[in-house]
């Protein structure tokens, strides 16, 4: 189920390690932070910016 995230909220949001911004990933629901290597989840239309919760890129 992908739920809609406000773009206006997207664009407030930086990586918590890097102070970059982030990607958004609808089909994944995943902020992407390219600077960390890290994606970090979106749970119930929530992003979760915790490093533990994030799941590193290949």
């Amino acid at each position: 189920m992908s739920i809609e995230i406000d773009r206006r909220v997207l664009e407030a949001l930086i990586c918590p390690l890097t102070q970059t911004t982030l990607r958004y990933d609808a089909d994944k629901q995943e902020l992407v932070s390219e600077a960390a290597n890290l994606a970090y989840p979106i749970r119930n239309g929530i992003p979760v910016m915790l490093e533990d919760e994030a799941r590193k890129l290949d």
